[in-house]
């Protein structure tokens, strides 16, 4: 099966001053990333802040463009950003924000938004869209009375599913979700996630999950890929993943994840924070606060590598097979 969506080498490189009259310093926010999306599937994507998620996100959109590598949708080359090959694509794409007061208009009522993206596409008649927006809203569980109300009426939790019905008025066949419970309470976020999961299921679209909270990523996603300043450490599926992690940063990352009546036990406690992407570490940019680091850790950039069916880790302390080329 062709991926619907497959990165292969992506980098991107930010410019950042230091000080009034500094020099500028070059920043990898993504550094050599390969990933593949499978119709209907859930890739999570994982990492403390500052690791690049966010970045890799809109690259994966071709909202940010890529200084090296590419992106392919469908098996075939991202078009260029604002082209209009582009705009017809941006259709079948579609990205949940993680603040949804900032993604709304505060000047249009909800039922306005959610159809925006049919009159921006043309996809329905006029005198279809409006019953187009009361099935949206009925499906992210928004109530009919709800359609002229405005963004700061509705409680996070709904402004959210607001922008989820927005996101899903063009029938995409891919949503880029960029941290879309953080901001709402626990019991909401789980409200969020259950109808994310149940929309999936009913429509077979694909996902890309982005989040520092492993909780919900553990609930929501099929695969998990873990980022650390801008490079993918490891990838398994979740099941496995949380089961068995394998890179020292990724069981820094499960330890920290409660379970219900259990006792947080045998927790890795990292030192340190995350370096300066301005000025990374030599070799593995996780070496500093590695307990398990060696000198080879300290002078070589370790490769993703196969480690067992249907897993990859990038960790000069972990065997496998010879390291995957990004094509």
């Amino acid at each position: 099966m062709t991926p619907l969506v497959e990165a292969r080498g992506l980098v991107r490189v930010y410019q950042i001053r230091r000080g009034l009259f500094g020099r500028s310093v070059p920043v990898r926010a993504v550094d050599g990333v390969s990933l593949t999306v499978m119709p209907g599937e859930t890739l999570g994507i994982v990492g403390e802040s500052g690791s690049g998620k966010s970045t890799l996100g809109r690259m994966l959109l071709g909202i940010d463009d890529a200084q090296e590598g590419r992106v392919l949708y469908d098996g075939q080359p991202m078009p260029a950003l604002h082209t209009g090959a582009w705009r017809a694509l941006r259709a079948s794409m579609q990205f949940v924000y993680q603040d949804p007061l900032a993604a709304l208009d505060r000047r249009l009522t909800i039922a306005a938004q959610i159809g925006e993206p049919l009159e921006i596409h043309d996809l329905l008649p006029r005198e279809q869209r409006g019953a187009r927006v009361a099935e949206l809203m009925a499906a992210v569980g928004l109530r009919p009375d709800q359609a002229g109300r405005y963004p700061h009426e509705l409680s996070g939790g709904q402004r959210q599913r607001a922008v989820i019905a927005r996101a899903l008025a063009s029938k995409p066949r891919l949503l880029v979700c960029d941290e879309p419970v953080s901001a709402l309470d626990v019991s909401i976020q789980a409200q969020v996630v259950n109808m994310l999961r149940d929309l999936q299921d009913q429509t077979r679209i694909a996902m890309v999950f982005i989040s520092h909270d492993l909780k919900v990523v553990r609930n929501i996603a099929d695969r998990v890929a873990v980022m650390y300043l801008g490079r993918i450490v490891e990838g398994a599926s979740s099941d496995v993943l949380f089961r068995s992690p394998q890179h020292p940063y990724t069981r820094a990352l499960v330890s920290s994840v409660p379970e219900p009546g259990k006792q947080l036990q045998g927790r890795v406690i990292l030192q340190g924070e995350p370096p300066n992407p301005a000025n990374r570490p030599s070799g593995c940019a996780f070496h500093p606060r590695c307990p398990l680091a060696r000198d080879v850790c300290r002078a070589e950039v370790p490769e993703l590598r196969r480690i067992g069916e249907g897993r990859t880790a990038a960790c000069h302390v972990l065997t496998g097979e010879p390291a995957l080329a990004a094509a």
